[in-house]
């Protein structure tokens, strides 16, 4: 079993040294490092080499969106889940922007965070459902930073459809009502949007349509 090497970003101690009581109590999950701002997290990643940074969005010096953007830009690899107490702040849809791979609010119970943290290092994407149609209310509101996605196969008029309520954090049953459609149709227009955008799950597609303006 490969341990989850993960560095914690966040400009509280009690905020950090909780977190690390709770991920080391796992026995695959190690954290190497505490960051007291972003450009701390910067420095140590070059560091440390983590595989997840668990990244806080108001910090000094460097804040949490501006940590994830250059330490994307220069550690690609690394993955980045902002952990904020921000639900209706933009930042946490500028941080999607900049690469991160997915947020959760502080008051997620720790079981969660964990499941969060291994599915990130996997390739999942982790989007707060209660906050996730309000991200994508903001992030309307602006362009996508980086620009639309180039599809094998555009979309239909009926998959933006089904894509856009997901995005907004609809459940199947809830998409299925809105559309006037059975789950099961609903199910199999997101198998065929999946293989489209290339993504393995929802979030990840609400994700990736959220950063390129699909929607």
């Amino acid at each position: 079993m490969n341990t989850i090497r993960v560095l914690i970003a966040d400009d509280q101690a009690i905020a950090r040294q909780g977190l690390q009581v709770i991920l080391n109590s796992e026995d695959d999950i190690e954290v190497v490092g505490q960051a007291r701002d972003g450009q701390e997290a910067l420095e140590l990643t070059e560091k440390l080499n983590p595989d997840l940074i668990v990244m806080d969005l108001k910090m000094p010096r460097l804040n949490g969106v501006q940590a994830t953007k250059a330490i994307k830009e220069k550690f690609p690899s690394v993955a980045i889940l902002v952990l904020t107490t921000y639900d209706l702040d933009d930042w946490v849809a500028n941080a999607i922007r900049n690469g991160a791979n997915g947020y959760l609010l502080k008051d997620t119970p720790p079981q969660e965070l964990v499941t969060a943290i291994r599915g990130t290092v996997q390739g999942k994407n982790y989007l707060d459902p209660s906050v996730a149609g309000k991200m994508f209310q903001q992030m309307q509101q602006s362009p996508a930073t980086k620009g639309r996605l180039e599809l094998s196969e555009p979309l239909t008029e009926r998959e933006l459809d089904v894509l856009k309520l997901l995005a907004n954090g609809f459940s199947n049953g809830e998409i299925a009502e809105s559309l006037k459609l059975s789950e099961g149709t609903v199910r199999n227009y997101l198998s065929t949007l999946f293989s489209k955008l290339g993504v393995s799950d929802r979030t990840k597609a609400a994700v990736l349509a959220l950063q390129h303006g699909l929607i």
